[in-house]
């Protein structure tokens, strides 16, 4: 069954490409077939295993399996973004089969790298699911889409070579692939963390590794943009969680200060300049760099205290609600430069008297990424914060603060910047007199909309009731 996940978008995304079967209706059935054999698989996860020898070495098999339930969510995130993703596409004329195509490439290696249990085929199909990543910007993008391109391949072939030696490091170290026999290594951890932590955090947009990220989104096909700041970055994060933190404990502690100081350069660094920003899908992209920090706060509060039983769940819930609402902001944004033709704030305005359903749509989401109560990235945020501080009291600690809590201290400074530029863009797009770009725009379809009611249907209900995804994580 596992498998399926896979092959369906891979057989599909061959189908669309050499075949000519209907694009956009083929990938819309692969999606919404793999997302319901994802729910089935949650439900049912100790009966859905598969072993394949594919490599003539026979430590490195393809074994595809529910690990935990760390795996679990990241595979429901996969399936519910790709089914979004790709009933959003409004590709150009004639591009139907690289558009679809790549969109189902992307999800079949995101979801391979999420159920791999073999560091071999982890890595792998990451790889897989960058490569049309690359040729969907530099064809397909807006703006200077080959320079971006050409960034991009640079930053992340480089992020992803710095990984694969920390790996290799890894694995010679404990000699074998296989995630199970994953164990703490013996020698030269401080070299294997440090690889892995640039290697990882470059795909993550780690300062000072993440200026890749921004530019990328804003000239990546809306789907594209969808399925890499929603899942695929979610691999880095998911790999310090379920490798470095196994392989190099003591190795991840040596660099803790190093990487408190880049994830506070995310939150604040980061969030000022996109206070600064003049168009909404760079403010957007500027905006999913800053709430990595978040997650990174929740891994380096594990890292300083592996009894910290709350940061794992916290880095998880997180990274679903991060992966749903950067998703659907990436599917609004693309709505409005189809009815407006721009994306510069300084142009947009009185939206919600023409569009009043986008304009209600994109609040909500607005509202989830500053962390409003109800939605599911406030449950996330609000565990982090736990987190930094979790066995920290006034009379065990003397009132002395440790870097976990002084750096929870200044992220809540965070909250305030995401206020300040997610109301500022909303603002300056929706309220306001109509302008000439908006007086124009007409009122979306609910075809057109579905994709952002589906998703915001998801930050409703982990946002109102959480457990479901904290339940699958025990």
């Amino acid at each position: 069954m596992l498998l399926a996940l896979v092959l369906i978008p891979l057989i599909a995304a061959v189908a669309i490409f050499f075949f000519g079967v209907p694009a956009r209706m083929s990938a819309i059935v692969a999606a919404a077939l793999n997302l319901a054999i994802a729910l089935f698989a949650a439900s049912s996860p100790d009966t859905v295993k598969i072993s394949l020898q594919v490599l003539a070495d026979p430590n490195i098999n393809l074994n595809l399996a529910l690990y935990d339930g760390m795996s679990t969510v990241m595979m429901m995130l996969t399936a519910i973004v790709t089914l979004a993703a790709v009933f959003s596409g409004t590709c150009p004329d004639g591009r139907e089969k690289l558009w679809f195509s790549s969109s189902l490439l992307i999800a079949a290696g995101a979801m391979g790298a999420f159920l791999s249990t073999d560091i071999f085929f982890f890595y792998a199909f990451h790889e897989l699911a960058l490569i049309p990543t690359f040729l969907m910007i530099g064809i397909l993008g807006r703006g200077d889409r080959k320079a971006t391109a050409w960034k991009i391949t640079i930053y992340l072939g480089l992020g992803s070579i710095v990984l694969l030696a920390g790996l290799l490091l890894a694995v010679n170290q404990i000699g074998s692939f296989a995630f199970e026999d994953l164990k703490a290594a013996g020698e030269h951890q401080n070299a294997i963390a440090l690889l892995l932590l640039v290697g990882f955090g470059t795909l993550v947009s780690l300062f000072p590794f993440h200026s890749w990220a921004a530019p990328a989104y804003a000239s990546a096909p809306a789907p594209i943009a969808m399925l890499h700041a929603g899942v695929l970055k979610k691999f880095g994060l998911y790999g310090l969680l379920r490798v470095a933190m196994v392989v190099c404990p003591d190795g991840l502690n040596h660099w803790l200060t190093l990487l408190v100081w880049a994830l506070l350069a995310n939150i604040i660094w980061v969030g000022l300049v996109t206070i600064s920003q003049k168009r909404l899908d760079t403010m957007l992209g500027n905006s999913s760099v800053m709430h990595m920090g978040y997650i990174f706060l929740a891994i380096a509060a594990l890292i300083a205290n592996g009894e910290n039983h709350i940061a794992l769940p916290a880095a998880v819930l997180l990274m679903f609600a991060h992966g749903i609402s950067i998703a659907m902001s990436f599917n609004l944004v693309d709505r409005i430069e189809n009815r407006t033709g721009t994306l510069e704030i300084s142009q947009l305005g009185g939206l919600a008297k023409t569009m009043p359903s986008l304009a209600f749509l994109f609040g909500l989401v607005a509202m989830a990424s500053i962390g409003l109560p109800g939605l599911a990235n406030f449950a996330g945020e609000v565990m982090v914060f736990i987190a930094g501080f979790y066995g920290w009291s006034w009379d065990c600690c003397g009132g002395q603060l440790g870097i976990i809590q002084i750096a929870t201290i200044i992220s809540l400074w965070g909250v305030v910047i995401s206020a300040v530029y997610m109301l500022r863009g909303y603002r300056n797009t929706f309220q306001g007199p109509l302008v000439k770009t908006t007086e124009n725009a007409t009122r979306l379809t609910l075809i057109e909309k579905a994709p952002a009611i589906f998703l915001a249907a998801v930050l409703l209900i982990v946002g109102l009731y959480p457990n479901i995804i904290l339940q699958l994580l025990k």
